[in-house]
């Protein structure tokens, strides 16, 4: 398992009361041997007048994955972590329901790191695919 400490998906959504992970629904989900996983809903707080999944709310959910996987893989009493660059491309637009986003590791450095994370429509159709890169810094 590439992730570090006790952890436990009460933790990581406890965690994220009161931030924007919570204000956009945002649920960590799984917690799996080299992916973590999270679901957002689709609603109003998430959508852009049109009527869609808004594209940032995709980078907030592919940004909450990426930044928590690879704080995650650290000695979190002697580093943390920032972002350094994302991208997204929308790929599906998406009207209701909700969407699951999983980070993986793409490269797991001592100064950076990249994780992959896809986003899935709930019919499992891939809707956004981002990419971030984490700068490891030392506390």
């Amino acid at each position: 398992m590439i992730f570090t400490g006790n952890l436990s998906l009460d933790f990581l959504n406890e965690w994220s009361e009161n931030t924007m992970v919570s204000h956009l629904g945002i649920r960590f989900t799984e917690i799996g041997e080299d992916y973590l996983a999270a679901t957002m809903p689709v609603t109003d707080k998430t959508k852009q007048p049109l009527g869609l999944l808004h594209g940032g709310a995709n980078v907030a959910l592919a940004e909450t994955l990426g930044g928590v996987a690879a704080t995650l893989t650290v000695d979190r009493e002697k580093q943390y972590c920032v972002g350094l660059e994302i991208n997204a491309n929308h790929l599906k637009p998406v009207r209701e329901g909700s969407v699951k986003g999983i980070a993986t590791p793409i490269h797991l450095g001592r100064s950076t790191q990249v994780w992959e994370i896809r986003i899935y429509t709930a019919s499992e159709q891939l809707s956004c695919i981002s990419r971030i890169t984490m700068a490891i810094m030392t506390k």
